[in-house]
C-alpha cells in the first residue's frame, strides 16, 4: 500500500514538536512509502519506527475494511459500556431503599455512592494501567464475571456495610470497561468506522435504561413507602433493591458467558505492534482478511524493514518501560498540553456526574414534591424509567455530530455540554410535574451527547503504545472528581437547587475545555 510524495524521517531526530503535518517518510531500507498526512499527528519525532509500523498498519485495516468480526466487536464491547453504567445505576437506584432499610452510618456521607466510586477507581487503575503492559484480552474475557458474580452475593446481604463492600468490589470490576471496551474497538476499526467509537456510547444508554425499567418494576413494587426509617422499613417489605441486584447480576452473566462462546478475541494489532511483534501483527491481519475474503497487501517484511520500536529489547515489566507508558503521554509540548487538557475535561465530569446522576432520584422525588405533593413510589420510578430511556437519543445525536465538518469531535462536545448548562439552569425553575419529567429527561439526553463523544475522543488522540495507561488516567481521575462530587452532594442539601446550580456551571466549565482541547480526529487515524 504504497502513497504518494517524498521526505524522509530521519531516525532518532532530537525534534520533539508534533502536529497535524502532511509530510511523508521513505525508509531507506525498504520501498514502503509511509505518509503521515492522515493520522491524528505525525508521531515520527517521538519514535520514527513505531510511527512509521503504525502507518503501514493503520493503512492494512483500512484496506481490509470493515468485517463482521468488527461489526461483532461493537456489540461485544458494548456490553461492556451496559454493564459498566447499568451497575453506576443499579447502586444509586438501590441507595435510597438501602438507607430506609439499615441506616447510614455516616448521616452525612452517602457510603454506597462513594463506595462505588472507590471501587470503579481502582478498577480503571487496574484494568487501564496493566493493559497496555499485558495487552486488552484479559480483561476483555474477564470482568463481566467479575462483575456478575459480585452484583449477585450484594443482593443477598444484611447490612449497609457489607452491600457498600460488594458494591466497590462490583464496582472495581466494571471500572476499567469502557477504558478497554473503546480501545478494543477502536484498534480494530478502519477510519471509515471510527464514528462506531461514539456511537458505542448507545450501549451506555441500554444499560441506564435496562436499570431505569428494572427499577420501575421493582422499586415501585417492593419498596418502603417514602419516608420510612431503619424502624419502620423492614427487611419483607423492601426486597425492591434486592430483585434489582438479582435480576440486573444475572443479566452480566448471560452477556459475561456471551462474549467467550461467540467471539475469540485477539490482541490488537496495535498493541501488539507496540510491543514489536511483527509477526503477530501480521498474522492477525492476514488471518482477518482471509477470514472475510478482504484484500491484504501488507507484507512481513514491510514491517520489519522498519525497523526495531524503541525500548522493546527489553522486559515489558523493565523500569523504562513502566515509566514510557506515562512519560509517553507528554512526550511533546503539543501532546502533553492534549493530555493535560483531556485530564481536565474527565476529572470535571467526574465532578458533576454524581451530582447529577447518582442523586436524580432525590432531585425527582423533591421536585415532584415541590410542584405536587410528594410522589408515590410508583410515579418516582416511572419518572425515572422515562428519564433513562431519553438518554439514548444523545449518543445518536452525537455519532452523528462528530462526522460533520461543522462540529467534529471538539465541537460536538462543546455543545452537548452547552445544551446541558442551559437544560440545568432551567430546571431550577420547573413549576409543574410535566416539566420535572420533561426538562430532566431532555438533561440526560443532552449531556449523553457529551458522555459519547468524550468516551470516543479520548483514545482517539492518545498514542496507541501508552492507550490504555492515559485512558485508565482519565478515568481514575474521573473518580476522584467522583468522589469528591459525592461528598459535595452528601454535605449539600439535595432538595434544594444548589447541586443543580453547581452542575450547570460545571458544564460551562466543559465547554470551553472542550474548545482547548488541540487536535480533532475527525477523519483522522490514531497513532
Amino acid at each position: 500500500m504504497s502513497g504518494a510524495g517524498s521526505g524522509e524521517v530521519p531516525q532518532g531526530r532530537g525534534s520533539k514538536e508534533i502536529g497535524p503535518v502532511s509530510e511523508e517518510a521513505i525508509d531507506s531500507s525498504s520501498d514502503k512509502t509511509v505518509s503521515f498526512s492522515h493520522e491524528v499527528y505525525d508521531s515520527s519525532k517521538v519514535d520514527p519506527v513505531l510511527a512509521q509500523k503504525m502507518v503501514l498498519v493503520n493503512s492494512a485495516i483500512d484496506e481490509i475494511g470493515m468485517t463482521p468480526f468488527q461489526w461483532k466487536l461493537f456489540f461485544f464491547n458494548g456490553f461492556g459500556y451496559a454493564v459498566d453504567s447499568l451497575l453506576i445505576v443499579c447502586n444509586a437506584i438501590a441507595q435510597p431503599a438501602v438507607d430506609q432499610e439499615f441506616g447510614r452510618p455516616n448521616k452525612r456521607i452517602a457510603g454506597i455512592a462513594l463506595a462505588s466510586q472507590i471501587g470503579l477507581l481502582v478498577g480503571a487503575a487496574v484494568w487501564g494501567f496493566t493493559a497496555d503492559i499485558i495487552g486488552r484480552k484479559l480483561a476483555f474475557n474477564t470482568s463481566l464475571f467479575i462483575c456478575a458474580a459480585f452484583v449477585l452475593i450484594a443482593g443477598g446481604m444484611p447490612n449497609y456495610v457489607s452491600f457498600a463492600a460488594m458494591v466497590a468490589i462490583y464496582s472495581a470490576g466494571a471500572g476499567g470497561n469502557y477504558v478497554l471496551d473503546a480501545t478494543n474497538l477502536l484498534e480494530f476499526l478502519p477510519v471509515t468506522h471510527t464514528w462506531l467509537v461514539t456511537f458505542m456510547s448507545i450501549w451506555w444508554a441500554v444499560g441506564y435504561t435496562i436499570t431505569g425499567l428494572l427499577a420501575w418494576a421493582f422499586m415501585s413494587n417492593y419498596s418502603c413507602p417514602s419516608g420510612s426509617t431503619p424502624e419502620t422499613c423492614h427487611r419483607s417489605q423492601n426486597w425492591g433493591w434486592r430483585y434489582l441486584h438479582f435480576t440486573a447480576g444475572s443479566l452480566v452473566l448471560v452477556l459475561s458467558v456471551a462474549r467467550l462462546l461467540f467471539i475469540r478475541m485477539k490482541q490488537t494489532p496495535r498493541w501488539l505492534l507496540a510491543q514489536n511483534r511483527d509477526a503477530d501483527v501480521h498474522a492477525v491481519l492476514e488471518d482477518l482478511a482471509r477470514t472475510y475474503n478482504r484484500p491484504f497487501s501488507l507484507r512481513l517484511e514491510d514491517l520489519e524493514a522498519k525497523g526495531r520500536v524503541l525500548h522493546t529489547e527489553k522486559s515489558r515489566w523493565s523500569s523504562v518501560r513502566l515509566r514510557k507508558h506515562f512519560g509517553g503521554l507528554f512526550e511533546t509540548r503539543l501532546l502533553g498540553y492534549s493530555t493535560v487538557v483531556i485530564f481536565l475535561n474527565w476529572f470535571v465530569i467526574g465532578m458533576v456526574s454524581p451530582l447529577y446522576s447518582v442523586f436524580l432520584p432525590y432531585y425527582l422525588a423533591s421536585r415532584g414534591a415541590t410542584v405536587s405533593g410528594p410522589p408515590s413510589n410508583y410515579t418516582k420510578w416511572r419518572n425515572y424509567a422515562i428519564n433513562k430511556i431519553a438518554g439514548l437519543f444523545g449518543p445518536i445525536i452525537a455519532g452523528v455530530l462528530v462526522e460533520t465538518k461543522l462540529f467534529g469531535r471538539r465541537g460536538t462536545l462543546a455543545l452537548g455540554a452547552l445544551i446541558t448548562m442551559v437544560l440545568q439552569f432551567g430546571y431550577t425553575q420547573i413549576k409543574t410535574p410535566d416539566q420535572n419529567v420533561g426538562v430532566s429527561a431532555a438533561i440526560t439526553a443532552a449531556s449523553n451527547i457529551y458522555y459519547g463523544t468524550i468516551y470516543a475522543y479520548t483514545p482517539e488522540i492518545l498514542p496507541s503504545a501508552h492507550r490504555a495507561t492515559g485512558y485508565g488516567l482519565c478515568v481514575v481521575l474521573n473518580r476522584v472528581g467522583g468522589i469528591a462530587g459525592v461528598l459535595i452532594g452528601s454535605y449539600a442539601n439535595v432538595e434544594t437547587t444548589a447541586p443543580l446550580f453547581v452542575c450547570a456551571s460545571l458544564f460551562g466549565l466543559l465547554v470551553l475545555l472542550s474548545l482547548l482541547l488541540p487536535f480533532e480526529s475527525r477523519g483522522k487515524r490514531s497513532n
